[in-house]
């Protein structure tokens, strides 16, 4: 399965270090030059059975240079606990490299963990984990310009492949920030067959919010110098469209975990290539990230929080979110915000400062005077899942 699930990566052709991209395309590897946008790609996306019993074995087949350097495993205590066979398997494959059990998804933690590769010249970082394990991780691989190896534990958004990282910086404050993605994304089907079910709830959020975030790069870019990258774009629009006209409903299914995981990686790779989170990210995000920053009493996922603000960000986009609507019911995915303790007022309140959380992102809130009346009508229909 392995050389089948590289697919995505060979659209674009893999490489280790970056490709180069002028206004035609695609050219061959070489020296960057002012005309051109420099971006880098995974070598490997291996979606497999068992995959982290065995990924030495797919190491080697796809990073054979890395064999034998030194490594170090960062997750949580608690994922080090439940998976505790499979996390030694792991360390022992990369030469019982040492296990880190961080405490916080931070800025500090992560350059904690860079400074300690950097001094005992690490060459390998392995995250093991959620979003709060990856981001650390991939941020730490960022700064000690270590190799990292992102190996989810679920699939609850697309940062696992993106060139972002969202840490906190004081207290719960959290900063989305600029790093590399992964050199290499393995997912063991196995291990997101038993996740919970809400996690990957939260993935199937984040990479349909795509339709409402794409509407708005396409408004954003039609008001000011902003432009689309076209292949980007089509890579988000992948993205979605793998998942919504999926025939495969049964997320515990093998099918539907190789389509999301793909779907999730080709959201980061949009957002590499564009340069920006603006192939994934709209006024749905703004929506979840101002509970993020001003409500977060609010028990919610990320992804769950895009797909709620997706709804009425298609309604304020003049799109029908009937399609939306039924296929997040059909998955059982909860748009109703009473479910996750918002009230009307509430409601109301988070999407006002929705439109302060990005200053300068142009969304479809530019051009939105959602007066009150209409915003609980939007409440209600949500909430009525119609």
């Amino acid at each position: 399965m392995g050389q089948s699930d590289t697919a995505v990566t060979s659209i674009i052709s893999s490489s280790a270090g970056c490709i180069i991209k002028d206004k035609g395309g695609v050219s061959e590897r070489g020296d960057i030059m002012n005309q051109h946008t420099r971006f880098n790609l995974p070598i490997c996306l291996a979606v497999e059975e068992d995959a982290f019993f065995h990924s030495d074995e797919i190491i080697k087949r796809y990073i054979p240079d890395i064999i034998g350097q030194k490594a170090v495993i960062v997750s949580e205590e608690f994922l080090i606990g439940i998976y505790k066979e499979k996390i030694n398997d792991i360390s022992s494959d990369f030469g019982g490299a040492e296990i880190i059990a961080m405490k916080n998804a931070s800025f500090d933690e992560a350059v904690a963990i860079a400074k300690k590769v950097c001094i005992e010249d690490i060459k390998v970082i392995i995250g093991i984990g959620g979003g709060r394990v990856l981001d650390t991780a991939k941020y730490a691989a960022h700064i000690s310009k270590a190799v990292y190896i992102c190996m989810p534990t679920s699939l609850s958004n697309d940062s696992l492949a993106s060139p972002f990282s969202v840490l906190e910086t004081s207290g719960k404050t959290r900063k989305t920030i600029s790093c590399k993605i992964p050199t290499a994304i393995i997912v063991d089907t196995n291990m997101i067959i038993n996740a919970p079910e809400g996690q990957t709830l939260s993935g199937i959020g984040d990479t349909i919010a795509k339709h409402t975030a794409l509407f708005d790069w396409k408004l954003s870019a039609a008001r000011s110098s902003e432009r689309i990258d076209d292949f980007a774009y089509a890579l988000s629009r992948m993205s979605y469209d793998s998942v919504y006209h999926c025939d495969e409903k049964n997320m515990k299914s093998r099918v539907f975990i190789r389509i999301l995981s793909r779907a999730l990686v080709m959201g980061g790779l949009a957002m590499e290539i564009a340069g920006s989170s603006r192939p994934c990210s709209g006024s749905e995000h703004l929506f979840a990230h101002a509970i993020e920053e001003f409500y977060t009493d609010i028990k919610i996922s990320h992804g769950i929080a895009v797909a709620l603000g997706s709804i009425p960000a298609c309604i304020f986009q003049g799109q029908d979110p009937a399609g939306l609507i039924n296929f997040f019911n059909t998955h059982g995915l909860d748009i109703s915000p009473v479910s996750y303790g918002i009230t009307k007022d509430m409601f109301a309140d988070i999407w006002d400062k929705a439109r302060t959380v990005r200053p300068g992102r142009i969304t479809i809130l530019d051009d939105t005077a959602a007066d009150r009346t209409m915003l609980d009508e939007i409440y209600d229909r949500m909430v009525e899942k119609k």
